[in-house]
C-alpha cells in the first residue's frame, strides 16, 4: 500500500516535462530567421518525425486541456487543409524532405472530426512532400470514438496508420454528463472492434482520475468495463484542474471534485487492478502488456519523451505543423500561432506560421538530457552522462543532488557513484523527482497557478 499522507506532502505544482525547457520559457526572442537557420541546417542524417494537429471539435469536453477550435462547419475543415497544404509547400523550401520519416501522428481537437475523404487528402498531401516513410514507421492517430467510422479507420489503415488512441475517460454517466462528453459503453467498443478489424497494431486508450463526482467505486465500474475492450496500452492520466488556463474548466463545479486522498486510494487500486491483469506500469502513468515495445523499451532504458508523451522512437528531430503545434530540435522548440488568424496571415504572407520558441543553451541541454532520462527510463547513468557532456555531476548538480536526499531517505530512489535509479513508488513522483534540476523552476515557485497538480 501507498503511504498517502507521505504522498499527499508531495502534491504541489510542477510541469509534465514534455519538453526541458517547458513551454513556458517560449518567448519571441528567438526570431522567425533563426527558425529558418535551424530548419535548414539540421543534420540530414538524423530522422524526422511529424506531428499534424487537426485542431476542431464540435463541441467543448470541460476536463480538456487541448488548443481546439469548436465549430460544426465543414468550410471551416476545407479552409483548413487548403492552409495545410501551404505550410507544406513553404515548409519544404526550407527542409530537406526527402530525409526519412519514423513517426507521425494525428492530434487535436478531434482528427477523426475530419471524414474519410478529407483524411486520405490530408494524408496524399503529406506524403507527397515526405515521401520517405520508413518500413515500420509508428504512425498513429487520436481518435474519438463518438466520431469514428469504418469508412474513416480504413482510409488511416490503407494510408499506413498502425496506431490509435482513444479517449474514455469515465464510464459513469454522471461523470460523463459533468464533463459534457457522454460516451456510452457500446460506442466505445465499436471504435474498439474496427481498430481491430483494421489491424492497428496498437491501440491505447486513456482514463482520466480526479474528475467532478468520481469515487473509488465508481472508477472500479470503470476499470472493469475499460478492461473488457482488451487494449494494448491504458493511460490512466490524473486531471490537470487549471480553470486559469482553460475557460471551459470553469464550467465543472470544484465542490464536486475528488480529494487528494480519494484520487490516491483511486491510483492505489488502479494500480493494483491493471498488474493483477497482465499490465505492467510505466511510470507516472502508463500501463502496457508485457510484450508491448513501450515495456522492452524501458527495460532496455531506451524509453523517450516528447510532446505526445512517451514513445520508443528517438534522435529524431520533430517537426509540428498546424495550428499550435510545437516541433523539437537538437538545441530548440517552436511553436505556430495559437490564434487561427495569426497563422492564416502567416502563410498568406509566404511565411512558415511560427510564433515563439526558445534557443537551448549549453546548460539547457545538460539539464535537459537529465530530466529526460528520469522521466522516460526513471534511472540516470551518471557515468555515460559525464562521458556525454564534459561534467562532473555531482558537482555540477550539487544542490539537485542535495534536494533529493528526502526522497533517497524515504526509500523512492537510490542514489549512488553511478546511477540515479528510481523505486517503483518513487516513479509515481517522478516529477518531483526531477524538479530539483529544472533551472526555471525558481522563478515560479511562488505562483499556484502555474502547473497542474504533482499529486
Amino acid at each position: 500500500m501507498l503511504d498517502f499522507a507521505k504522498f499527499t506532502k508531495y502534491s504541489k505544482p510542477g510541469p509534465r516535462y514534455t519538453s526541458y525547457p517547458t513551454a513556458l520559457e517560449f518567448n519571441d526572442n528567438f526570431r522567425y530567421d533563426e527558425y529558418i537557420n535551424k530548419l535548414e541546417s539540421q543534420d540530414k542524417n538524423r530522422p524526422l518525425s511529424l506531428y499534424f494537429h487537426l485542431p476542431f471539435c464540435r463541441s467543448a469536453c470541460y476536463f480538456c486541456g487541448c488548443n481546439v477550435v469548436f465549430t460544426s462547419k465543414d468550410d471551416k475543415k476545407t479552409r483548413y487543409i487548403d492552409y495545410l497544404r501551404r505550410e507544406l509547400e513553404i515548409l519544404s523550401k526550407h527542409l530537406d524532405t526527402s530525409r526519412e520519416v519514423i513517426q507521425m501522428h494525428f492530434g487535436g481537437g478531434t482528427p477523426t472530426f475530419f471524414s474519410d475523404v478529407q483524411l486520405d487528402e490530408i494524408i496524399r498531401m503529406i506524403k507527397s512532400h515526405f515521401p520517405n516513410f520508413v518500413e515500420g514507421a509508428e504512425v498513429s492517430c487520436e481518435i474519438d470514438p463518438r466520431h469514428i467510422d469504418e469508412a474513416q479507420m480504413k482510409a488511416m489503415s490503407d494510408a499506413g496508420f498502425n496506431r490509435v488512441s482513444f479517449g474514455i475517460q469515465d464510464f459513469n454517466e454522471k461523470v460523463q454528463a459533468a464533463v459534457h462528453r457522454i460516451q456510452p459503453y457500446d460506442i466505445t467498443k465499436n471504435a474498439m472492434e474496427l481498430a481491430r478489424k483494421y489491424n492497428m497494431v496498437s491501440v491505447n486508450t486513456d482514463l482520466i482520475y480526479g474528475l467532478p463526482y468520481q469515487t473509488l467505486e465508481t472508477f472500479k465500474e470503470t476499470l472493469e468495463l475499460a478492461l473488457t475492450l482488451d487494449p494494448d496500452r491504458f493511460a490512466v492520466f490524473n486531471y490537470a484542474h487549471v480553470p486559469w488556463l482553460k475557460k471551459t474548466m470553469r464550467k465543472i463545479d470544484e465542490t464536486t471534485l475528488p480529494t487528494p486522498e480519494e484520487k490516491l486510494h483511486i491510483m492505489q487500486y488502479t494500480i493494483d487492478f491493471f498488474t493483477s491483469h497482465g499490465y505492467k506500469m510505466i511510470g507516472m502513468d502508463h500501463f502496457a502488456k508485457p510484450e508491448d515495445e513501450l515495456f522492452k523499451a524501458i527495460e532496455k532504458g531506451e524509453l523517450h519523451r516528447n510532446f505526445q508523451g512517451y514513445t520508443t522512437k528517438g534522435g529524431a528531430d520533430l517537426i509540428g505543423v498546424g495550428l499550435t503545434s510545437i516541433g523539437e530540435g537538437v538545441d530548440y522548440y517552436a511553436q505556430n500561432f495559437k490564434d487561427m488568424n495569426e497563422y492564416e496571415e502567416a502563410i498568406d504572407a509566404g511565411r512558415l506560421p511560427f510564433e515563439r520558441g526558445v534557443l537551448l543553451n549549453e546548460d539547457d541541454r545538460i539539464r535537459q538530457y537529465v530530466i529526460m532520462e528520469l522521466m522516460s527510463n526513471f534511472k540516470l547513468d551518471i557515468k555515460r552522462f559525464e562521458k556525454e557532456y564534459n561534467v562532473e555531476f555531482k558537482s555540477y548538480f550539487a544542490d539537485a543532488v542535495e534536494a533529493l536526499r528526502p526522497f533517497e531517505e524515504e526509500g523512492l530512489l537510490t542514489i549512488d557513484e553511478d546511477h540515479i535509479v528510481c523505486s517503483e513508488t518513487g516513479t509515481l513522483l517522478i516529477r518531483n523527482i526531477a524538479m530539483p534540476f529544472d533551472a526555471y523552476m525558481k522563478k515560479h515557485a511562488a505562483s499556484q497557478k502555474t502547473f497542474s497538480k504533482t499529486v
